[in-house]
């Protein structure tokens, strides 16, 4: 999974994607990140939609909530630390 555009709202905006990602101290450029080298997709058990997984480069491992535009290009809902999945 890579997506090549990201779609944010604007960084003040307190209904946008960057304060829902901020809330869980999650920055744009870490949801930026994880979302151009995914390790990982599934989907939220709690909304439906779909989440990539991966690290950053200072070793936080995320989940990032999105909604896919189209093929390339995504709306991240919000994004959060969350432990490595078990392999299977």
């Amino acid at each position: 999974m890579r997506f090549d555009s990201i779609i944010w709202d604007l960084d003040d905006d307190p209904e946008g994607n960057v304060q829902h990602c901020a809330e869980h101290g999650v920055t744009k450029e870490e949801v930026e990140e994880v979302l151009t080298n995914s390790t990982d997709g599934d989907t939220s058990r709690s909304s439906g939609r779909p989440v990539s997984f991966g690290d950053t480069s200072t070793g936080r491992h995320l989940m990032i909530v999105y909604e896919e535009i189209d093929a390339d290009t995504v709306y991240p809902v919000t994004a959060y630390e969350v432990p490595r999945r078990k392999e299977s």
